[in-house]
């Protein structure tokens, strides 16, 4: 579900989740200290972070994930996420089965 992949580079990242068949890409920026509480989506989701750092806790338990970190959430699990003290940066995907 983690991944430690260190690329940052955008251009990079679209490129990679394009590969890996995710769709409606987008660039997304929280401020310090947001916090989404337990949710699902319908599709397999994809979040991978540019800059700063985000919490995100699931049923499996609970991963802190920083710059160049990658982590996918398959369709229907429940999660929370709570962005670290200097905002956080990540593309976001979706992919549809």
């Amino acid at each position: 579900m983690i991944e430690k992949r260190g690329v940052t580079n955008r251009k990079k990242v679209f490129e990679e989740l394009q590969k890996r068949g995710y769709g409606n890409l987008y660039v997304w920026s929280d401020a310090p200290g947001t916090f989404y509480n337990w949710h699902i989506h319908p599709y397999d989701e994809v979040r991978w972070i540019l800059e700063g750092e985000i919490t995100i806790g699931t049923e499996e338990g609970t991963f802190t994930l920083k710059a160049g970190d990658v982590m996918r959430v398959p369709a229907g699990t429940k999660h929370w996420a709570q962005v670290g003290d200097s905002g956080v940066t990540y593309v976001c995907g979706t992919k549809i089965r």
